[in-house]
């Protein structure tokens, strides 16, 4: 069974990286931080994994 939602070590876990490493990487804006409830949408990450989850402004730029 897949979480919904997951704490920052779970979902550090689940891209296969250290937790340091995964909030460092939403601190940068690379993956989406948390939800008002500390918990990452796990469908969102796995969206920005696979290449699905594009933003607008980097979609613009040519």
């Amino acid at each position: 069974m897949q979480p919904l939602f997951a704490k920052a070590q779970t979902a550090a876990r689940l891209l296969d990286m250290e937790r340091p490493e995964f909030l460092r990487l939403g601190e940068a804006g690379s993956l989406p931080g948390p939800n008002k409830f500390g918990r990452w949408d796990v469908s969102q990450l796995l969206a920005i994994m696979r290449g699905d989850a594009i933003r607008m402004e980097e979609e613009l730029e040519l």
